[in-house]
C-alpha cells in the first residue's frame, strides 16, 4: 500500500477551511502533501492551518474570494511565492441560494455562476502554467449529482454543476497532451454546512434516505477520499471521468 500516497505533492484546496474542503486537505496532509487551502474567511482559515502547523504538517492558507478577479489574483501570488510548480488542484469552492426558478434575482444567479462554475473555470486555466510544471498534474473538481438529475437544489446549482462536469470532459481531452489529468468528483447529499439546512428538515432528510440505497448521508472524509483517490499517482490512467459518490441514489428508479 505504500503506493498509495501523495507524498511531495503540492496541493492547492479551495473552499479549504471547511466541509469537503477540509476534509480533503486532512486526507492528502495524511498522505503526504504540501497544502495550500483558500478560503474566504480569514480567522476561521487561520485557526484551520494553525491547529495543523502545530502537528508539523505542511499547510498554508491564503484568505481570498476565488468567485472574484482580484481574490484569484492574489492565490495565484500565494502558490508562486511557496512553489514553482504545482501538482493537484482541488476546485472545491462553492455556495447555494434555494429556491424556485422565478424567484431568484439576476444577481443571485451571477453569484453562482461566478462561484460554482467561473471561478474554477479561471483558476484552472490560470494555474496552466504551474501544473505543466508538476509531477504527475491533476485537477480534481468538486461537482455535485444535481449536475447530472434533479435533486431539487435549485436550476442555477444544476446548472453551475452540470457546466463543470462537462468542462471536466473538455479540459480532460484538450490537456491530455500536457500530461494533465481532469476529473471530477460528483457527491450526494454530504454532512457540511452548506447542506445542513436541508438535512435539519426531518421530511426532507427522510425523503433523501429513501433515495439512497446505502441509507445514510456520506460524510466529508467519504468524499475526501475519492477526491485523493483521483489526485494519485495510482489513477494515472484515469481522465474525463466523474466518479459519482452518492451512496446509490443514481441507479434507482421507482
Amino acid at each position: 500500500m505504500s503506493a498509495w500516497t501523495l507524498a511531495g505533492k503540492r496541493a492547492l484546496i479551495t473552499g479549504g477551511s471547511k466541509g469537503i474542503g477540509l476534509a480533503a486537505a486532512d486526507e492528502f496532509l495524511a498522505l503526504g502533501a504540501d497544502v495550500l487551502i483558500v478560503a474566504r474567511g480569514e480567522q476561521e482559515l487561520q485557526r484551520v492551518v494553525a491547529a495543523r502547523v502545530a502537528q508539523g504538517l505542511l499547510i498554508a492558507g491564503v484568505a481570498a474570494d476565488v468567485g472574484a478577479v482580484g481574490g484569484r489574483a492574489a492565490i495565484m501570488e500565494a502558490v508562486h511565492a511557496r512553489w514553482d510548480g504545482l501538482d493537484i488542484l482541488v476546485n472545491n469552492a462553492g455556495t447555494n441560494i434555494r429556491r424556485a426558478t422565478v424567484d431568484y434575482a439576476l444577481e443571485q444567479v451571477v453569484h453562482l455562476i461566478d462561484v460554482n462554475l467561473l471561478s474554477a473555470y479561471e483558476l484552472t486555466r490560470a494555474l496552466y502554467p504551474l501544473l505543466r510544471q508538476g509531477a504527475g498534474p491533476a485537477v480534481v473538481n468538486v461537482a455535485s449529482v444535481a449536475g447530472m438529475l434533479d435533486v431539487g437544489s435549485g436550476s442555477p446549482y444544476a446548472l453551475t454543476k452540470a457546466a463543470l462536469i462537462q468542462v471536466t470532459r473538455s479540459l480532460a481531452g484538450e490537456w491530455a497532451g500536457a500530461g494533465i489529468r481532469v476529473n471530477v468528483v460528483s457527491p450526494w447529499y454530504t454532512e457540511t454546512p452548506l447542506a445542513m439546512p436541508v438535512l435539519q428538515d426531518a421530511e426532507r432528510l427522510d425523503r433523501i434516505l429513501q433515495r439512497t440505497p446505502l441509507a445514510r448521508i456520506a460524510t466529508a472524509d467519504e468524499v475526501a477520499a475519492a477526491i485523493a483517490f483521483l489526485a494519485m499517482d495510482k489513477a494515472s490512467y484515469i481522465t474525463g471521468a466523474n466518479l459519482v459518490v452518492d451512496g446509490g441514489m443514481t441507479i434507482k428508479g421507482l
